[in-house]
């Protein structure tokens, strides 16, 4: 019997569910693999520039298309595909004070780095012949840091954006022992 909800739940793999699917990997495909080619073309700055763009708003443009062929239900299906694997391989709901130390420097030192790089970029070695390897390696640190601070920290995140949010902070407990 469950395996008869199950089943009625999700979409026969119907060529506009398969259609859908290929169009959304060509949306993350089209900017990974075209802007580093017209980069490497050796183009006019604007003419990269403008052909960096036109990659980027293809792949916004071919997200929409896949979601717009697969309809509310195949997009569904991805998405519960999606977050349920997530759920399955995501970082734990709580972790370990020094777990959430060790994130929350994987978190803030890229950033921090970002920030700093602007002012020092001519004293970091490397760093103004090529910073892509920095801001890859710095965004899959950040990302990194997300997972080893765990699911509390991602419903903290959550809540910046979320304005009738409260954050809920514990008492410390009093010097002497006894709280009065």
């Amino acid at each position: 019997m469950s395996e008869q909800v199950i089943a009625s739940e999700q979409p026969a793999a119907g060529w506009r569910l398969k259609l859908g699917v290929a169009i959304f990997a060509l949306s993350i495909i089209s900017p990974i693999v075209g802007i580093p080619v017209v980069a490497a073309l050796g183009l006019s700055a604007t003419m990269t520039a403008t052909l960096s763009g036109v990659f980027l708003a293809s792949g916004e443009v071919f997200g929409i298309l896949a979601v717009a062929v697969m309809g509310k239900p195949g997009f569904a299906y991805i998405k519960n595909r999606v977050f349920g694997f997530l759920k399955l391989y995501g970082p734990p709901k709580e972790v370990s004070r020094g777990r959430y130390t060790i994130g929350l420097v994987m978190f803030w030192v890229p950033i921090l780095f970002g920030w700093v790089s602007l002012y020092f970029a001519d004293q970091i070695p490397g760093f103004m012949e090529d910073p892509l390897p920095y801001a890859v390696g710095g965004g899959l640190v950040v990302l990194g840091g997300l997972f080893v601070l765990g699911g509390d920290f991602w419903d903290k995140l959550r809540s910046l954006f979320l304005h009738d949010a409260r954050a809920l902070i514990p008492e410390k407990p009093a010097a002497g022992g006894s709280a009065h």
